[in-house]
């Protein structure tokens, strides 16, 4: 069952764009993990909420899809993961959130993966 990974993420007001450029940089690369399903991780931001009030002051969002509960595990647990957010994270952020869930089985399609939702559609273009 698809596990869904979502983390919202708020800087310190003091860090620079550069370090929130290159925690962007490092974190898109841990797509490349054999934990990360398909390579189905994407890092947003700024966000663009209109009002940006509703934001919460988020300013960068991470959403990645992983096979199981064991493959987040991993994911969480890898070198990867530890090194950006040890060195790129922990010592500049003020907040963040996680959000972690399984898919209903009727859902899977929805993932977006590619193939799966054009052959659900009655046709194509």
């Amino acid at each position: 069952m698809t596990v869904v990974h979502m983390v919202l993420f708020r800087f310190r007001s003091e860090v620079t764009k550069e370090h929130k450029a290159t925690f962007v940089r490092e974190l898109k690369k841990l797509k490349s993990l054999p934990c990360v399903l398909n390579g189905r991780l994407i890092v947003g931001g700024p966000s663009i909420t209109d009002p940006i009030e509703r934001s919460k002051g988020f300013e960068f969002a991470l959403l990645s899809y992983h096979r199981d509960r064991a493959a987040l595990a991993e994911y969480q647990a890898s070198q990867e993961h530890h090194h950006v957010t040890s060195t790129y994270l922990f010592p500049f952020k003020e907040d963040l959130c996680r959000f972690d869930f399984e898919v209903d089985a009727e859902d899977e399609g929805l993932c977006g993966f590619p193939g799966i939702i054009s052959s659900m559609l009655p046709f194509t273009t």
